[in-house]
């Protein structure tokens, strides 16, 4: 099995949820103004990826080690529509790591009023795209 970078400090327990503010660019509106549901998956990524910025771990050093996180399955549901200059709040969390799978929970709100609600299954990979356990790196 492939092993992590010895620089790699991936899990802090004690970061459950990360709450990032973004900025809806013109380019992720429709043009009724309003940012077409393809971005919010974009979004996710952007917390996801923050969210494990923060904790100490970097994507790049898991991809460096011959794993890759990809995405298994999305529900998301669409209270309400961001607009184009909105700021938005992002809230990512963590609610489930087994050895199969990664599930993350987002909220996006804006002026405190929930516009949409996410979860997402991630899975982990190896360089020829096989199935692999999560590594205990990031189980821990």
């Amino acid at each position: 099995m492939v092993q992590l970078p010895a620089v790699v400090n991936i899990a802090r327990l004690d970061v459950k949820q990360q709450t990032i503010t973004l900025r809806v660019r013109y380019d992720e509106c429709d043009p009724g103004g309003f940012v077409h549901h393809s971005n919010y998956l974009t979004y996710f990524e952007i917390g996801r990826t923050e969210f494990f910025r923060s904790s100490g771990g970097r994507y790049r050093d898991i991809e460096a080690a011959g794993w890759y996180v990809v995405v298994a399955r999305v529900d998301c549901r669409y209270k309400l529509p961001a607009r184009y200059d909105d700021e938005i709040q992002l809230t990512t969390r963590i609610v489930d790591v087994t050895a199969a799978k990664i599930v993350h929970e987002y909220e996006i709100h804006r002026d405190n009023t929930l516009l949409v609600q996410a979860t997402v299954t991630l899975a982990v990979i190896d360089r020829d795209g096989r199935l692999q356990r999560v590594p205990d790196a990031l189980i821990q």
